[in-house]
């Protein structure tokens, strides 16, 4: 199951050229997160006092730029779940054309240590 987050391309989220600075795709993959997290059955505040997601890492790999004027689509999928991680791909489209691949590995926490997933968190991570 994938869903998908969308926006315009803002002026202030590109260089002089027009063209989107990389920071800004990890801010859309983190729009895209909230949309994911939810579509699961876990909004994103019941998921935080529940399990504590972290980020643990994020690796983007671009292929072609987002511009001003352009409107980006962020497809978010489950993409691999651990005992207390699970990764997410978010890929990022200007219509068909991919721009970048976002993968980013959240880590469920308690006091700041990981921990596994709860039972029905893990089922519904597995599933989605």
């Amino acid at each position: 199951m994938s869903v998908t987050w969308s926006a315009p391309v803002r002026f202030v989220e590109c260089d002089q050229q027009g063209v989107v600075f990389n920071a800004h795709y990890l801010v859309w993959a983190d729009e895209a997160s909230a949309l994911w997290w939810a579509s699961l059955g876990l909004p994103w505040q019941e998921i935080a006092a529940r399990a504590d997601p972290v980020v643990k890492a994020s690796t983007l790999e671009w292929s072609s730029p987002a511009r001003y004027g352009d409107t980006v689509a962020v497809e978010a999928e489950t993409e691999r779940v651990g005992r207390t991680s699970v990764t997410v791909r978010f890929t990022v489209r200007v219509g068909e054309r991919v721009c970048c691949v976002v993968h980013t590995t959240y880590v469920g926490t308690a006091g700041g240590a990981p921990v596994p997933w709860p039972d029905d968190v893990r089922e519904r991570l597995t599933a989605g």
